[in-house]
């Protein structure tokens, strides 16, 4: 099991440069945990392409559709509150934004519960950095990671 925080997920849905690199972190292991709002983040993402004319409408459609598909295979945190007391902490040690403290915030909630080392993939470097002063096993490696 990985937690996968958005920015290593939208290469999933979506072209990029670090869509293989993300296919094969998940071809190693294929149980997915995120957040409950890295699906908006996703949309988000998404929708942001479109308005810059990087997808056309029907190409929205049909990302949209095999991402709704691809998301009902993951498992999701959905404790809100235990999440924002912990991005709430976060914010005061790290300069993240709110989305990226959520995601972070979830990670440490799951790797709590489980009492043991959680993989957390990630490509935004700021984020990447403040996983790994908290204790996450970073993939791929910060200075890696775009």
């Amino acid at each position: 099991m990985r937690y996968w925080d958005a920015s290593a997920l939208v290469p999933l849905v979506v072209a990029e440069p670090t869509s293989d690199a993300v296919r094969s972190q998940l071809a190693e292991d294929g149980h997915i945990v995120t957040w409950a709002w890295s699906r908006t983040e996703i949309v988000s993402a998404v929708e942001r392409r479109t308005r810059e004319g990087l997808l056309s409408r029907r190409r929205r459609r049909e990302v949209l559709d095999r991402f709704s598909r691809f998301a009902d295979t993951w498992d999701e945190v959905t404790e809100i509150l235990a999440v924002r007391a912990r991005a709430n902490a976060l914010l005061a040690r790290h300069p993240l934004r709110a989305a990226d403290a959520g995601q972070l915030g979830a990670a440490l909630l799951v790797q709590e519960q489980l009492a043991t080392p959680l993989p957390f993939v990630c490509l935004d470097t700021r984020l990447a950095y403040a996983a790994e002063l908290e204790s996450l096993r970073v993939i791929p490696e910060p200075m890696a990671a775009q």
